[in-house]
């Protein structure tokens, strides 16, 4: 070394006062230069050195939010709960690609086919599973966190399940529009997809978040096996008729009367933390 940081220097270096660029060099020259380090180390306030240190260390052990936590934080939406919704699983690449692969090739499919049964009974399954898979201590890595946040449990469940449904109606809508012969009628999945996630909801309560959702979906594919084998050819299925529809209407409104009077439960079994899947 040919020159060494001033003694001056090093005393604003430790004290955050050196601007730029002797602050640039003074950063540059210390990590070569052993005998500057313990200079700095000898002109520093001992107490000031471990605070900075503890700092340092906070600083690189603290996770790094993803763009969706950053993107929540800046619309003004709590840290504890913009972590907890970033962390939730259906909102990752991995299962939101999945959802718009198999969506697409649904698509494809009832465009080749001519049958667009095929997706207005698809259509509502993908919102439940997606509530479904976004709670619950067997399928959430962040449970045990939401567990100790500062939220009723069944605050965040209603929190994380608009922002899955949210997504998933968004891709229902967007293959939708991809099907313009159908008209109106390619909108009959979306007040079956809401009855289905709120009584999959209503009854993840007594029932659990894996159990619930599998009944309900269970229901809704025997329904329509049923309907089709009861059905003329070229007919619309029941479901999907007008009577069918406010059939689904008035099932999502029942189902959520029924979560609202049971959502003490969610703060009891937060989260559907329902040990073997039974009911309290």
């Amino acid at each position: 070394m040919t020159w060494h940081v001033a003694e001056e220097d090093l005393r604003a270096y430790a004290q955050g006062e050196l601007a730029p660029p002797l602050l640039w060099s003074a950063d540059t020259h210390l990590a070569g230069c052993a005998r500057c380090r313990a200079l700095l180390a000898r002109t520093t306030d001992p107490v000031a050195l471990d605070a900075g240190w503890a700092r340092l260390d906070a600083e690189l052990d603290a996770p790094r939010p993803a763009l969706l936590e950053r993107l929540l934080v800046r619309l003004g939406v709590a840290d504890h709960t913009a972590r907890l919704l970033a962390a939730t699983p259906v909102l990752r690449r991995s299962w939101l690609l999945s959802v718009l692969f198999l969506l697409v090739m649904t698509v494809l499919a009832v465009r080749v086919a001519d049958q667009p049964l095929l997706f207005l009974a698809l259509a509502p399954l993908l919102p439940l599973a997606g509530v479904a898979l976004s709670y619950g201590p067997s399928l959430d890595p962040t449970y045990e966190m939401a567990v100790v946040a500062p939220l009723h449990g069944f605050r965040l469940l209603m929190i994380r399940t608009v922002a899955v449904l949210t997504a998933g109606l968004a891709f229902n809508g967007l293959a939708t529009l991809a099907l313009p012969g159908y008209g109106l009628s390619a909108l009959a999945w979306l007040l079956p997809a809401l009855a289905l996630t709120a009584t999959g909801l209503a009854l993840t309560a007594r029932l659990g978040p894996v159990v619930a959702p599998a009944v309900v979906g269970g229901a809704w594919v025997s329904l329509l096996v049923l309907a089709e084998s009861r059905t003329p050819a070229h007919d619309t299925l029941a479901p999907f008729t007008a009577v069918g529809q406010s059939a689904a209407a008035v099932v999502a409104a029942l189902a959520v009367l029924l979560l609202f009077r049971t959502r003490d439960r969610f703060d009891t079994r937060p989260l559907g933390g329902f040990p073997n899947g039974g009911t309290l």
